[in-house]
């Protein structure tokens, strides 16, 4: 990701003109665009939709790493997963969707009888103008009586990590009819619905007369046209996009304040009004929802809308970007009121102010570090038409700066898909035809510059179409909605909606970034990682410089999520050294499928279309991944056979114990950190030697009864609770037979007559109740929290898995 700050700084100073100097230039020049050179790998699966992709942006990636992909008939999502336990090549997908309501979405625009009687006589009426502009507008007919029904989704958006009931992402929703819905998936398979907002707005709308304060003028007849047409036009959303997380305050009943996460989803309607939300975090439903301030924009037929978030000093600035379909683009200011350190504009800043008929199609801001004036900055990026425009804003002393400017000569057809790597800046556009171009934005003195080059996605995946393109967040992969393109110059005569993947990072900078990693978090970085796991299980082994470099950091740094980082890329060595197994228990044996079959176990991808494609595809991917890269896995293979052939296959089952060795060991510190971590917070919160449902004097005798383990800060601690619990043990006993549960290992209690109980890994408690929640890999299990548990309790049991980062359900 450092690259671009590189080539910057590479570019900064002005060559004396002396020869050397002029050649050392252009060799400096030269190694820095060869390092922005991307070579584009194909990564499989493959995924195939079911109906084809719709709407505007049909594509959207998570910040907790779930693709939405838009169709006709429902929200496909594929959730990415970097499985330890499958020793798969692939990537592991879990597919779920969220369906299209079944009813047509009715705008409420008056009272029911009304609304009939309005509509029968446009459509009846004797002027053209009305009857057939009433007739051909599909927000007045939804259901489309003469026009075919209007099916699938318009729009989709994430929001961000940290919003719904078990701290993950939500997802907003609209139909093609103008519903604006509210997901969340709470139990890992099916998607619930938490809100209808367009229902909620309408009836706001109806109750307020559909004026929006009381200056207004009062409203005209719902029986005149142009007022039948403003009530619609007033609550059709375009997009809606959410903001960051910001903190507002609320005050308790004994005038405590305590601060509180709340989040807002601005809404953009046909008429260019914006409605902001505000929402009370977790996300469950209507109840959380705090106020909703209608803001009118001013910009007539908007097309796009999106967050400008900018931090300057501790302060932290907030406002709307509206793009029309006219051209205009400018910033709308948003006054919140209850979230602490916000402040925002006086007035509108345009951003460019042509009417000059290049329709708006997408908008991302990027903050960015300027490494000139030493000072945050926005990257404001739009598509227009094929070009892209984009804005630099920064506040100095002498007030905001706007920088702006047009990329053009990228796309020979218009941009249909616009995406962007938060991280660093980099943006990838996309017009149908198969290509893409990868901007990098490289500061000059004044403003910027972009450096740009093209992927042609027909040398990854054959002549296609494409529909959509969304980088994942931390940049390693594309996902792209693609069909097939023309083959001998025809058409095809079907298309198959699929989303691929291809990466954007080499193995080497994947490790790089999680090595310096700022999030600390390896679920938070599962593109990442998952490049590393595609690496290890290739290879069969962790390349020298990522075991130096990880270990270099173990030594220097007292942070446990290296000790996690080093344990995922063991879990992966191991599932690489197993043999796979050579039949497929559940797939009949076909003579032909021979080839096949070896490649296919832990494919990841049990829906049932995908199955004969992922497997073709596994064989195609061997066959087709770099050349040299089949040489050496044939020879890995067949040494493996001649030696088990011969009965030397010892060494690899050695090899096998000895990470199974490692893995324990790692484990072992990992929870031992925990356990100090648990025991600190007994210590900090139990004023009286009470029992708080923690197994505390279990622990302490399990982090002092192995020798080999002499960790002064341990000993310092559990000599202070001793002291405080003074000879009080307080027991767990196994609700089947009432015998005391022994603490002797970490995963599990066993009472002497044999009952085994699962321990909590948050709290180390026996989970003795038949509902327990466990972590999204399978990795370890968790309690719930029940009512009489104190906030700190409730608090621990909130934290992700201790092994591998991931969030528990």
């Amino acid at each position: 990701g450092n690259m671009a700050a590189a080539a910057a700084t590479a570019g900064r100073e002005e060559p004396p003109l002396g020869l050397e100097a002029v050649v050392e230039e252009a060799a400096a020049a030269a190694a820095a665009s060869a390092g922005f050179r991307l070579t584009a790998v194909r990564r499989e699966p493959a995924v195939r939709l079911q109906h084809g992709a719709s709407g505007l942006e049909p594509l959207a990636w998570s910040e907790d790493h779930r693709v939405s992909v838009s169709t006709a008939r429902s929200i496909a999502v594929l959730e990415q997963l970097s499985d330890v336990h499958s020793g798969g090549q692939d990537m592991v997908i879990h597919r779920t969707a969220v369906p299209a309501p079944g009813a047509a979405c009715m705008l409420k625009v008056g009272p029911k009888k009304e609304v009939a009687e309005c509509k029968e006589k446009f459509a009846s009426s004797v002027d053209p103008t009305v009857s057939q502009t009433f007739m051909l507008d599909r927000v007045f007919n939804p259901e489309g009586k003469s026009l075919p029904p209007m099916r699938g989704f318009k729009y989709s958006s994430w929001s961000p990590l940290g919003c719904d009931a078990n701290g993950r992402c939500l997802l907003a929703a609209l139909t093609m009819d103008n519903r604006l819905t509210i997901h969340a998936n709470l139990n890992r398979l099916q998607w619930v619905q938490l809100v209808d907002l367009t229902e909620l707005y309408g009836e706001r709308l109806l109750e307020a007369g559909y004026r929006l304060c009381k200056a207004d003028t009062p409203c005209g007849e719902l029986g005149d046209f142009p007022e039948f047409q403003r009530r619609h036009s007033m609550q059709a959303p375009v997009r809606m996009e959410w903001s960051g997380i910001c903190t507002t305050q609320q005050v308790k009943h004994n005038n405590e304040c305590r601060d509180v996460g709340s989040v807002l989803l601005a809404v953009l309607f046909e008429n260019g009004n914006i409605a902001v939300w505000q929402f009370q975090l977790p996300f469950l439903g209507k109840e959380s929802i705090t106020s909703c301030n209608t803001i009118e924009s001013g910009i007539s037929s908007p097309s796009v809308l999106s967050w400008w978030e900018y931090e300057h000093n501790n302060r932290k600035m907030s406002g709307l970007i509206v793009g029309s379909a006219y051209g205009p683009v400018k910033i709308i200011p948003v006054n919140l009121k209850a979230v602490k350190g916000y402040f925002t504009l006086r007035q509108p800043v345009v951003l460019w102010q042509e009417m000059d008929q290049l329709p708006v199609h997408s908008i991302k801001c990027i903050p960015l570090y300027h490494p000139y004036q030493k000072c945050s900055c926005s990257l404001v990026v739009a598509a227009r038409g094929p070009y892209v425009f984009w804005c630099l804003l920064l506040i100095s002393k002498a007030g905001l700066n706007v920088h702006n400017s047009h990329v053009t000569g990228l796309h020979s057809l218009p941009i249909v898909s616009m995406t962007a790597d938060k991280q660093n800046g980099t943006v990838y556009t996309c017009s149908s035809d198969g290509k893409v171009r990868q901007l990098i934005p490289i500061f000059t003195d004044v403003a910027l510059k972009f450096e740009h080059q093209l992927i042609k996605l027909s040398e990854v995946f054959g002549c296609v179409r494409t529909h959509g393109i969304a980088v994942s967040p931390c940049g390693a992969y594309l996902a792209v909605i693609t069909t097939e393109g023309m083959a001998n110059g025809l058409h095809p005569v079907n298309k198959n909606y699929q989303v691929q993947f291809v990466t954007l990072k080499t193995f080497e900078e994947a490790a790089a970034q999680l090595l310096e990693s700022s999030v600390q978090n390896l679920f938070r970085q599962v593109d990442l990682t998952d490049l590393v796991r595609w690496k290890i299980l290739k290879d069969k082994h962790i390349p020298q410089f990522l075991q130096e470099a990880l270990d270099k950091k173990i030594e220097s740094c007292g942070s446990t999520y290296f000790w996690r980082f080093k344990l995922f890329l063991l879990r992966i060595l191991y599932q690489s050294m197993q043999k796979t197994p050579s039949e497929v228990t559940w797939k009949p044996s076909h003579e032909d499928a021979k080839i096949l079959i070896s490649d296919s176990p832990g494919m990841g991808n049990t829906e049932d279309d995908q199955e004969e494609g992922t497997s073709k595809q596994a064989s195609k991917q061997n066959l087709g991944d770099t050349g040299k890269g089949v040489d050496i896995d044939d020879t890995a293979e067949d040494s493996l056979h001649q030696s088990s052939d011969s009965g030397g296959r010892e060494p690899i089952v050695e090899k096998l114990l000895e990470i199974q060795a490692q893995i324990e060991a790692v484990e072992m510190h990992l929870t031992r950190e925990h356990m100090k971590r648990v025991l600190g917070e007994v210590y900090l919160h139990t004023w009286i030697t009470e029992n708080t449902s923690i197994p505390t004097r279990g622990v302490c005798d399990f982090l002092m009864s192995d020798d080999g383990y002499d960790d002064r800060t341990a000993r310092v601690l559990i000599g202070h609770i001793l002291k405080k619990m003074n000879k009080q043990t307080f027991p767990e006993h196994c609700s089947l037979c009432k015998e005391i549960l022994p603490f002797t290992d970490r995963k599990q209690a066993v009472c002497s007559n044999g009952h085994i109980w699962l321990r909590c890994f948050l709290t180390y408690q026996s989970c003795q109740s038949l509902v327990y929640r466990r972590c999204l890999l399978h990795d370890s299990i968790a309690r719930h929290p029940t009512p009489e548990d104190p906030e700190w309790i409730k608090r621990l049991l909130q934290g992700p898995c201790t092994f591998c980062d991931s969030p528990v359900f």
